[in-house]
C-alpha cells in the first residue's frame, strides 16, 4: 500500500513526462533515445534507493527501540538517547504530532491521485463524469470501505485487502510483459538498472544551481516531499512485522528488493508507453499532457482485452486506496495513542474518515497541484527529524556497542578467575558434564 497508488498513477505518466521534456541534467533532446534513457534513469532515481532509504532509516530506528530497548512503537522513542525521559512529555508530544500532520497530508496525496485515476478510468469504461464533485463522492464511497476495513482490524482487513492488491498486480503486470513489447521491456531493464547505478551519484548531487527553471522542484522536491511524509507510516509497519530481524537484514530486505519490484513495474509500464510513443503506435503523450489520471488506461487501449484490463487497473487502485487509508489509520491511531496497539474502535474510525476528509479538501481547493503541494509543506519539515533521527539512532547504536563490550570484557575477566582459581571455565551456553555414577 505503501506506494502502490503511486505506482499505478506514474508508472506510465512519468517515462512519458521526461521522454518528452528530459531533465536539463542529461541536455538530451525530447523525444530521441537519449531522452528514454535519461527518462528511465530519472523515474528509477525517484522510485529507488532513496525513498526506501528513507524508510529503512525509520523502520530500523522504531523496531531497535521498541525490541532493544523496551520503548513504545512510536516515533518519539527513537529520540531516548537524546531525550531520555523527556520523550513522555512535551517534546515527544510534538514529535509525534509531526508524525501524524505528515501521514495524513501524505497519505492524502496517494489518496487524491489515486480517485483521481479511477474516475478517469471509470469515465474511459462508462462514461461517468470526471468532475471535482463525482471525484468527492468516490473519496467517500471508498472511504467507507476503508472504514470497515479498519474496523476489522489488522489481520482481517489491511492483510487480506494487500494479498489481493499483490495478486492483481502481479497479473496486470504480467499481461502487460506479455502482451506487450517483451523483449523491449528485458532489455529497458537491464540497460535502464546499470545506467541508473552509473548516473546514481550524479543525479544525487545534482541541484539545478545555474539553472533558472523549476523542473527539479516540480519533480524530485515533490517526490522527497513525499517520500518523507509517508515515511512514519511505511516505517511503522515494516517495524510491526520485522521483530526478531537483525539491522543488516532489514536495510538489505527494506532497500534492495522494493526498488527492484518497482523498477520491473515501471520498466514493464514505463517501457511499453514509451515503445508505444517511440514507433508512432499511439501518442501517450499527448492522453498524459491532456489527463495526466489517463495514462494507464490510454496505454492499455493499444493491448488485446482492453477492457478487462482496464477494469482490473481501476480495482487495483481501488484496493490500494482502501489499504492505504486503513493502514494508514492504524497508525495515525497508534501514534496517538501512545503506542496502545488496543485502542478503540470509533478512534479508528475517525481516522479513517479524516484522512478522506483531508484529500476531499485538498482537491476541491486545487486538485493535483494542492495534492503535491500539501506533501511539500508537510513532508519537508519532517525532514529535520529524520535529521535529529540519524544522529539520535546513532547514538543508541553506540551505547548498545558500548554496552555490549562491557559485558564480553565481564565475561573475560570472569573467565580468567575461574582459570586461575583452577575452575574450569564453561563456554557460555555449555551444559556442564554429568558426574559419574558411583
Amino acid at each position: 500500500a505503501g506506494m502502490g497508488i503511486g505506482l499505478m498513477f506514474w508508472s506510465v505518466a512519468e517515462p512519458i513526462y521526461h521522454y518528452a521534456g528530459p531533465s536539463p541534467m542529461f541536455g538530451a533532446e525530447p523525444g530521441t533515445p537519449e531522452a528514454a534513457q535519461a527518462a528511465f534513469a530519472t523515474t528509477y532515481f525517484h522510485w529507488g534507493l532513496h525513498p526506501w532509504g528513507i524508510y529503512a532509516l525509520v523502520s530500523v530506528g522504531l523496531a531497535f527501540f521498541a525490541y532493544n530497548r523496551g520503548l513504545p512503537l512510536t516515533i518519539r522513542s527513537v529520540f531516548y538517547p537524546l531525550l531520555g525521559d523527556r520523550i513522555y512529555g512535551f517534546w515527544g508530544n510534538v514529535i509525534d504530532i509531526l508524525s501524524v500532520l505528515a501521514t495524513l497530508f501524505g497519505l492524502a496525496t496517494s489518496l487524491g491521485l489515486g480517485v483521481q485515476q479511477v474516475a478517469a478510468g471509470l469515465n474511459y469504461l462508462f462514461a461517468t463524469p470526471t468532475t471535482t464533485g463525482f471525484q468527492v463522492i468516490l473519496i467517500a464511497v471508498i472511504t467507507g470501505f476503508a472504514t470497515m476495513s479498519v474496523v476489522a482490524g489488522l489481520d482481517g482487513g489491511v492483510k487480506r485487502l494487500s494479498e489481493w492488491n499483490i495478486y492483481l498486480a502481479a497479473a496486470l503486470m504480467l499481461f502487460v510483459i506479455i502482451f506487450g513489447p517483451t523483449v523491449f521491456i528485458m532489455g529497458a531493464f537491464t540497460q535502464n538498472l546499470g545506467y541508473y547505478i552509473q548516473q546514481l551519484p550524479r543525479m544525487s548531487m545534482w541541484a539545478e544551481t545555474f539553472r533558472s527553471s523549476d523542473w527539479q522542484a516540480g519533480w524530485t522536491v515533490f517526490y522527497w516531499g513525499w517520500w518523507i511524509s509517508w515515511s512514519p507510516f511505511v516505517g511503522m509497519f515494516i517495524a510491526r512485522v520485522s521483530k526478531g530481524r537483525t539491522v543488516r537484514e532489514m536495510i538489505l530486505g527494506v532497500m534492495l528488493l522494493p526498488t527492484l519490484l518497482s523498477f520491473v513495474w515501471m520498466s514493464a509500464f514505463g517501457g511499453s508507453a514509451i515503445w508505444l510513443q517511440s514507433t508512432g503506435v499511439a501518442d501517450i503523450a499527448a492522453a498524459v499532457n491532456a489527463d495526466v489520471a489517463t495514462a494507464l488506461f490510454a496505454m492499455l487501449e493499444n493491448f488485446p482485452f482492453t477492457a478487462v484490463s482496464s477494469f482490473i487497473g481501476i480495482c487495483l487502485v481501488v484496493f490500494f486506496f482502501v489499504t492505504s487509508s486503513d493502514s494508514g489509520s492504524l497508525v495515525v491511531d497508534h501514534l496517538t495513542s501512545g503506542g496502545k496497539l488496543d485502542s478503540p474502535v470509533p478512534q479508528r474510525i475517525f481516522w479513517a474518515v479524516m484522512e478522506g476528509v483531508v484529500a476531499a479538501v485538498l482537491l476541491i481547493g486545487g486538485g493535483l497541484s494542492a495534492l503535491q503541494t500539501a506533501s511539500i509543506a508537510t513532508g519537508l519539515p519532517f525532514a529535520i527529524v529524520l535529521l535529529l533521527m540519524i544522529y539520535s539512532l546513532g547514538k543508541g547504536f553506540g551505547e548498545e556497542l558500548y554496552h555490549l563490550a562491557v559485558e564480553e570484557v565481564k565475561e573475560i575477566v570472569r573467565r580468567t578467575e575461574q582459570e586461575e582459581r583452577g575452575v574450569p571455565a564453561l563456554v557460555p551456553g555449555a551444559a556442564a558434564m554429568p558426574a559419574a555414577d558411583d
